[in-house]
């Protein structure tokens, strides 16, 4: 990337594509909407189930994605598939990926980034 405002905006438009994709998307059952939720000043994505099925009200976070420094920070992931492995397939570096959900001190565990 020429700069970082540019990565910025690449990442941004990246996530708010696997957004897109992944709402939708509707649950097999009940009276549930995904709503995607962006906000590009705090940098902070989120995909969310609401609505209603057969055991009650459904609130749920599917996906939660950061922008922190030039890394994307993943702090809840509920997909199949892996929020990690579509950033990589749409060419996100594995060094820009962190992995929120794993403790700290694990991290360098994973082929990610620690922080």
């Amino acid at each position: 990337m020429a700069n970082l405002e540019t990565k910025l905006e690449h990442y941004r438009n990246i996530i708010t594509q696997i957004l897109k994709n992944h709402a939708q998307y509707q649950p097999s059952h009940g009276e549930i909407e995904s709503l995607t939720l962006g906000d590009a000043i705090a940098d902070n994505y989120l995909l969310l189930d609401t609505g209603w099925d057969r055991t009650g009200r459904v609130h749920a976070v599917v996906f939660h994605l950061r922008i922190v420094g030039e890394k994307i920070l993943i702090e809840s992931d509920g997909t199949e598939k892996g929020i990690a492995l579509e950033l990589l397939e749409l060419g996100v570096p594995r060094e820009d990926i962190v992995l929120g959900f794993i403790r700290p001190k694990r991290r360098h565990l994973t082929n990610f980034s620690v922080a």
